[in-house]
């Protein structure tokens, strides 16, 4: 029986794979991928299945699932001062670094709690949430070069890190993540709160800090409230999390009253607030799939939902948009075998 990638991700869509191959260690990852290569067949490299939407249809060559496991520190338990340089392989579930973070006092990832998928995942799509971001604390990245066939190690300046891209997404297919090593200072407190709502219900200024477990603890309750902490039994986490990323726009172009946020190319706006002020509010859509009811920038399987079903909808919240703004949003999830 094929392997379905709708058991594998977390829309639960998607039809099945034409083969599969678990990668348990890096060299069962590389020879997985090159032997594929070497004959010619397509490869889908899958880690937590987080930010993927793939077809009705499935995939028409081999999918390599990323399960190799390890976190490895360069300073032992216990210490408390200075900085630690932690090495994770790439099948590492995200969440399950952050919580070892907090635990051992590793600052700069705690307010990414709760994003779901697999650490190798994190620099492709360079991963953010409530004011912080991997690139921040990501010293180096590791990879299998699929052109050059042979393993390459980029560090941080290298890695053309930007808001949700990364050289990795700009040249898509070309690099299997192994590792990903994380520079982190250690302490009690985490990095300076810079996201207004997140000191707000912390109960702080913007630029002050606070417990680790506490941000970890609080982002985790404002995730939820937004359906953004994956639970098989509520709908509304049935999704791809943001669907669209925020757009950034030319400076003075924004719309009227549009959140807006200065960059150093002109200015980003909330793809949130151009969905919901173009028509589309929570819980928008049909029985199949729709918005979530939490939030707006998810896109929700409802539970008999197709791929199909949600790229309807997915047309149909851009291109309204659009209509309303002319501001064309872009997917933030990878499409496989399919287009908007």
């Amino acid at each position: 029986m094929p392997e379905r990638l709708a058991d594998h991700t977390t829309l639960r869509l998607g039809g099945p794979a034409r083969a599969w191959v678990t990668a348990s260690t890096e060299q069962q990852l590389i020879d997985a991928v090159t032997t594929a290569d070497s004959a010619g067949e397509p490869v889908l490299v899958l880690g937590g299945g987080s930010n993927l939407v793939v077809a009705d249809e499935g995939f028409p060559g081999t999918v390599v699932e990323v399960a190799t496991r390890g976190i490895a520190s360069d300073v032992e338990d216990g210490a408390s001062c200075g900085g630690a340089i932690v090495t994770v392989a790439a099948g590492e579930t995200w969440d399950d670094l952050v919580a070892v973070a907090v635990e051992r006092g590793w600052v700069g990832v705690e307010a990414l709690s709760g994003i779901p998928g697999a650490v190798g995942a994190t620099p492709i799509q360079n991963v953010g949430a409530y004011g912080q971001e991997v690139s921040q604390t990501i010293s180096s990245v590791r990879v299998w070069d699929r052109r050059l066939r042979g393993v390459r190690t980029f560090a941080n300046a290298d890695c053309g890190f930007g808001y949700r891209t990364s050289r990795f997404k700009a040249d898509p297919g070309r690099h299997v993540v192994l590792s990903v090593a994380f520079q982190f200072r250690q302490g009690d407190l985490g990095a300076p709160i810079s996201y207004a709502e997140l000191a707000r219900t912390l109960g702080v200024e913007p630029g002050q800090r606070a417990a680790l477990a506490d941000v970890r603890d609080t982002v985790l309750g404002l995730r939820r409230g937004k359906g953004m902490v994956l639970d098989a039994s509520d709908h509304d986490t049935w999704s791809a999390g943001s669907f669209f990323t925020n757009p950034v726009v030319p400076e003075g172009s924004a719309p009227d009253g549009a959140p807006a946020w200065p960059q150093d190319d002109g200015v980003k706006i909330s793809a949130a607030w151009l969905i919901e002020r173009a028509g589309f509010g929570k819980g928008y859509g049909g029985a199949r799939a729709g918005l979530s009811t939490k939030h707006t920038l998810a896109l929700t399987n409802r539970g008999d939902a197709t791929t199909a079903d949600l790229l309807a909808l997915a047309r149909e919240v851009r291109d309204g948009v659009e209509a309303r703004f002319g501001v064309r949003l872009v997917n933030e999830p990878v499409l496989v075998g399919c287009e908007l």
